[in-house]
């Protein structure tokens, strides 16, 4: 199963190229490759007239086999969530050599430097916090920011990964104990926290204060805690640690708040960041 990290959008000479990671390969959207090497408007019918000239490639997608298999992925579209077709790297490979084209060969490189990227990070993970660091300092992001949130980002995987082993399957489930944890440690759930700061598809953890930060992970932190103290299993008990997790970050928020005499909440974002040095957002910052 793919989480939400694993979805991704990758970007070849500007064209952007959705890919998944599907049982520990990444995946790539026919589609968006066919319209990268080939500047269609229309990269489906492309698609097609290549299918109808070449027997042996019309053969690799037929009934969505496992060569080519339809994977979902939920990138906004306007239908919302759909099962597109992908390919791995092998069969993106199978599908540049039926494609004239003099971008043929960079995309091979970019091809076989995302596949390393993948096999290096699963042997040294500390890789991928390293590329996820020097992006998140490239959007200009201050360094104290950028170390807590990738803390709170070992601490999330290490909460998700206890929801995977003890009976969570589905996103569905993954939103519901964290809706749970949010709205007990911030009294709003995701969606709602997310207008407060006037957000749309944006990561709400990457426009979250410090102390907001800080908050969540006291409360996923605590869950995953608690999760091992009782071996919990089944979505009920998971449910039961998670709003005790919350509670306990619920207490702490308005204890600083009943210190500092403001709220921990805070209304700003980060859209506005640059290249330049960024204003550090304040917990009540209007």
């Amino acid at each position: 199963m793919s989480t939400e990290k694993d979805k991704k959008l990758a970007v070849f000479e500007g064209k952007r190229i959705r890919k998944t990671l599907h049982n520990g390969v990444w995946w790539f959207v026919i589609v968006d490759v066919v319209a990268a090497l080939t500047d269609s408007a229309n990269p489906s019918g492309y698609l097609r007239d290549m299918r109808r000239r070449d027997p042996s490639l019309a053969e690799a997608f037929q009934g969505g086999g496992q060569f080519a298999p339809l994977l979902a992925l939920e990138f906004p579209t306007a239908g919302g969530p759909q099962k597109i077709q992908c390919w791995n790297t092998e069969g993106i490979f199978r599908l540049i050599q039926s494609i004239p084209s003099p971008k043929a060969e960079p995309l091979k490189r970019w091809l076989a430097r995302v596949g390393k990227e993948r096999i290096d990070e699963i042997e040294n993970p500390e890789l991928a916090m390293g590329r996820m660091q020097e992006l998140y300092e490239k959007k200009g992001y201050p360094k104290e920011w950028i170390d807590k949130r990738l803390r709170g980002i070992a601490v999330r995987q290490d909460l998700t990964d206890e929801w995977k082993d003890r009976g969570a399957a589905t996103r569905l489930e993954f939103a519901i104990l964290t809706n749970e944890i949010m709205q007990g440690a911030f009294g709003l759930k995701v969606d709602e926290y997310k207008q407060i700061k006037d957000l749309e598809r944006e990561n709400l953890r990457d426009h979250m204060t410090d102390i907001e930060l800080i908050l969540t992970m006291l409360a996923e932190a605590t869950t995953t805690e608690l999760h091992r103290d009782r071996d919990s299993q089944g979505m009920a008990p998971l449910k039961k640690d998670a709003q005790a997790g919350e509670a306990v970050a619920g207490r702490t928020r308005k204890d600083i708040e009943t210190q500092t005499g403001k709220p921990m909440i805070s209304t700003g974002n980060f859209k506005a960041l640059t290249g330049r040095r960024s204003k550090r957002l304040k917990a009540n910052d209007d």
